[in-house]
Order: C-alpha cells, then structure tokens, then sequence
C-alpha cells in the first residue's frame, strides 16, 4: 500500500514508540510482523470511531494475516526469514502493518485530519492490500519454497525445478515490477535449456502463465514469448493444447493488436496449437485465416514464416479450406513464396500442397488451376532451382503430386522439366524424399504416357528397384506404387527384366507376414511382368504362387489374375516338355 509519511503526521510522533520494532525487524522479520499485528487488533482497532464497518473488514483479514504468520513461524521459522521471496512479502507486510497502525490512530479521534473522503480512500487501500498479502501468503506457503529453503537443493535438477517454482509463485505475489522481474528470470531460464522448459512445465508454468494473458501489454509480450517456447518443445505441446480456447482465442487477439515481436512470438505458439482439428476449426471460425495471411504480406520476415507454418497446419483439415478459398489465400500464399524467406517460401508452398491435397473435385480443381493462374508451377520452378537443400525440397514434391492429380496441369508440368527435376532426386539419402519422390513419380505417370516413357529413359526404374529392398514399410510400398505405374510402359518392363533383383524383391512384398504394406502394388507389379516367361519362372522359384493363393484368400485386387497366370505358366511348362 503506497502509504508516506507526507499522509499521516502521526508517524513522526510515534517514532520513539516503534522504535523496538524496528530492532525486532532486523533480527525476525516475523517477529515484527506479528508485534504490528497484537497492537492494531489489541490496542488500536478497540478505540477506532471512523468506519467502524470498514475497520470491522480489515480486522477479518488481518487476523487471517496473523494466522499465516503464526504458521510460517512454527513451521519454517528458518526458511521464512531467509528465502529471499518470503523475506520481500514480509518486509511488504511490515511496511502495510505501520501504515495501519497510523490509519487506526487517524480513525480515532471524532473530527478527522486528513478529511473523510481522502481517509476512506486510505482505508479502502489498506483493505486491498491487506487481502493481497493474505493471498500471497497462501499462494507461497502452497508453493513448496519454504520446505525447500528448508531441505536444500541436492542436485541440478533440483534446483532447476525449486527455480521454477519460484518464479512461478513471483509471478503471482508482489507489485507488478517483481512480477515483471520474475517474468525476465522465467524467459532466461525457458531459453537456456529445453530441459528447464520440461522441468518448468512439470510444475504448471503453462497454466499460470496463460492465466496472466490479461496483463499489461509490456507483460504481456513476454509471457507470450514464454508460450512460444514452451511450444517448441515437443513434449510440452500437449500441455498447451490443453489450455485450449482461452490460450487460443489470447494469441488470436495479439495477431490483430501486438507488436511485431508478440505477433511473431504468437504464430510460433500457434503453430503448436493448430495441430488438431478443434483447434484449427476455432482459429477458422474467429477471422485466424484473415489475420495470418495479413501477416503474410505485411509482417516481419520472421512472422510471415510463422504465420505461413500455422496456414500450412490448418490447410491440412478439409472442413476449413472454403475460409481460404473466401479469403482469396493462393495470391498470397504464391506471392509469398516466390519472394519470402527461406522459411516462408517452404511453409507457403507447404500451405498450397496442403490446400489442394485430396481426390479430384470441382472445389479442388478450382484451386489448382487457380494456383497455376495465379504463377505456381514457375513459383515451384524457381524455388527448386535455387539452391534449396533436399530435405525442404519435400514440400515442391508433395505439391506437384497434387498438381499432376489434374491431366491437363499434369502436361503443363512434363513440359516444364519437372519429369527430369523429380528423377533427379529420386537417389538421394534422404528417406522421407525418396519416399516423397516415389508417390510424384506414381501420380505424374498414372496420367501420361509421355511421362511413364521419359522416367524410364532417365534411369527412374533402376533407382525404384532399388527401393523395393529399402529397409522400411512405407519405401517398399510406395517404390512398388510407381513401377506399378511405370511398367505399364514396354520400355520400362525390358528395363525391369535386366536387373536379377526386381521379380524376386517384388514377390517378397506379397508374403502376407510383411504386414502395412498394400499388396495391391506388387500384385500389379507382377502381373504386368507375368506374359514374360523368364519372368514367369523367376516368380515361381521365388514363392508367388504360395503367397498369391493367400492374397485371393484375402481378396487383394489383382491376385486372381496373377495366380491364374503362373497357373497357366506351369500348364504350358508341362505341354512344352518333350
């Protein structure tokens, strides 16, 4: 309570009598808290004329006051006076306790000095600050911090964790510069080590940070900081997410009024947030959409970066594309991408992969022949030719995929040199673009025998049969999708036939105990190589046949012909034998 001496001449006259108590307080801070208390409610309060109802209030609380002191003193009389929080809550406590004393003495007399209304507006204070530092009280002998001044710290991650829970309990005692000061000890120890942020998040940092979302703007920019943070680390997100709309529906509210450092800090948080369908229908439904891509044009480098990986998130629910189609994204998302950030470019391009991702509609075409209006196919061009490092070219492959699904946009892309870019990557040691690469490679060859020709002359059937024998599930598969496709061409099934490996790799898929795999890509693979006798009798020596009986048995598409096939194989085997 910001009670001065320039309110209450009294203060100078009674100097001599609380003189003690100040000798008191430099040995027992305590001690002097306490001694305050027994002489506002035993002396002062009974003689009190003014505001008896008032006074009546403050005697509740002081008394709840006197309680906790009570307890601090028998339970941790050491931890109380030395941990640095308690001793700045009790020195505050000490300094409401004499302004107290002083109002109770202006409240005595029937004509009152300072005048009523400045002396109700004191007390008003007083009742205030009485019932915060009750509050705090609770707040910190709930925290745990005086056991552990109590016990010590026995280890570093110890005194991680007792650090966060210091902080957590500064952010809620105290004026608002101790808050502020806590808040800044929080955000070094947050961005020092994503262990601490593990550590901080165990003992509810993320609750009571998004509890103080309605502070002031300066504090608010940091606590926002804090939560993006939190958010990059992964076994955190869970946590946050689980705030749900009202940490959301604050973030939203700084996109359209923060500064460039709370809105860039906001899109980091959201993107967290994004990930699930509640979340991402909230943000479409509250004008998020609008907000992002505003951001994506006007904002810092590194919002519009943080901004397009949020659209990139939310693109991926199909319920909520119609608000980027309202909002008109794809200028913007293309824009964005032929001129952003590293960064930005990736997530744009990423956002329009996603837009334009499911099974071919009137809707989805639309968009797809809008991005190429509006210049995606040389967007996707120039941003592959630049120099981007393969693992970020993933999000260029997904796109053409999605493009090629149109036949029409699917030639454009052939004539453009994208046949040659997407083989050109196909050998990389980059797994999840191997795999990305296969899937294009499947979808641009399922419409053009132009495209399954120029593969194959570029060498795109070696490096698939390779994959058949890749380590994972998801390679295997998706290797045995494109040569499905690609075998469909003459060239390519003799190109096939000089490699030993290919059959042999190919009804390996087949065997039913090779679980996650879609047998209908090896089946299709097979029976495109099953007229060729050489073929024929590499399939047999391999086990086709016990695999393929089980895959009729299961109703896999394709596996009827192909075993009728080797069937008819061995009859003519038989007739041909001399």
């Amino acid at each position: 309570m910001p009670f001065n001496e320039t309110l209450f001449p009294q203060r100078c006259e009674t100097k001599g009598k609380t003189a003690k108590m100040k000798d008191s307080a430099e040995t027992d801070p305590i001690a002097e808290s306490l001694n305050l208390l027994s002489t506002i409610l035993d002396s002062e309060l009974p003689s009190v004329t003014n505001f008896k109802g008032k006074w009546s209030l403050a005697r509740v609380k002081l008394t709840h006051l006197q309680t906790h002191l009570t307890d601090f003193s028998a339970e941790f009389p050491y931890a109380s006076a030395t941990n640095p929080l308690s001793l700045h809550l009790l020195h505050s406590i000490s300094r409401t306790l004499k302004d107290a004393v002083l109002l109770a003495r202006t409240c005595q007399p029937q004509d009152l000095l300072n005048g009523k209304l400045k002396t109700q507006s004191d007390l008003d204070s007083l009742l205030a600050t009485l019932d915060r530092h009750v509050t705090d009280c609770d707040i910190l002998f709930r925290s745990g911090l005086l056991i552990e001044s109590a016990a010590g710290s026995t280890s570093k991650r110890e005194a991680i964790r007792s650090s966060s829970r210091n902080l957590i309990t500064r952010l809620q005692i105290g004026s608002p510069e101790s808050k502020t000061s806590a808040m800044d000890s929080l955000l070094d120890l947050l961005n020092e080590d994503d262990k601490n942020v593990t550590i901080a998040v165990a003992q509810g940092v993320v609750p009571m940070l998004v509890r103080l979302l309605d502070s002031p703007s300066d504090m608010k920019e940091k606590i926002v900081a804090a939560i993006a943070k939190v958010s990059t680390v992964e076994s955190a997100k869970t946590v946050l997410i689980a705030e749900g709309l009202l940490l959301l529906n604050h973030l939203l509210r700084v996109l359209d009024s923060g500064s460039g450092f709370a809105i860039e800090k906001s899109c980091i948080a959201l993107q967290a947030l994004s990930l699930t369908k509640d979340n991402a229908r909230a943000i479409g439904s509250r004008g998020g959409i609008s907000s992002l891509l505003e951001i994506c044009q006007a904002g810092t480098p590194g919002a519009q970066a943080s901004a397009a990986a949020v659209l990139r998130n939310l693109a991926a629910f199909a319920e909520i594309r119609d608000n980027f189609a309202e909002e008109n994204a794809v200028v913007v998302l293309v824009a964005l991408a032929s001129s952003g950030t590293a960064s930005a470019r990736e997530n744009a391009i990423g956002c329009l992969s996603n837009l334009i991702s499911e099974a071919d509609s009137d809707g989805l075409s639309n968009l797809r022949v809008m991005v190429v209006k509006e210049g995606g196919i040389e967007c996707l061009k120039n941003y592959w030719d630049s120099g981007t490092p393969i693992p970020s070219l993933e999000v260029a492959v997904t796109m053409l995929r999605h493009l090629a699904v149109s036949t029409a946009i699917g030639e454009v892309l052939i004539g453009e040199g994208f046949v040659r870019r997407l083989v050109g990557v196909l050998n990389c040691e980059v797994l999840a673009m191997r795999v990305a690469v296969a899937r294009a490679v499947h979808a641009i060859g399922s419409n053009s025998g132009r495209a399954r020709k120029e593969m194959g002359e570029l060498g795109c059937v070696f490096a698939l049969i390779k994959m058949l024998d890749g380590k994972g599930v998801e390679e295997k598969e998706v290797s045995a999708m494109a040569l499905s496709v690609l075998l469909m061409h003459p060239a390519n099934r003799r190109v096939f036939r000089k490699d030993e490996r290919g059959v042999v790799s190919a009804v390996h898929l087949l065997n039913p105990s090779l679980q996650g795999l879609d047998k209908k890509y090896p089946v299709s693979l097979l029976v495109s190589l099953v007229h060729s006798k050489s073929c024929r009798k590499q399939m047999v020596a391999a086990g086709a046949c016990v695999y393929t009986q089980k895959l009729v048995e299961m109703d896999v598409p394709g596996s009827k012909k192909l075993l009728e096939s080797l069937g008819r194989g061995k009859i003519w085997g038989v007739f041909s034998r001399p």
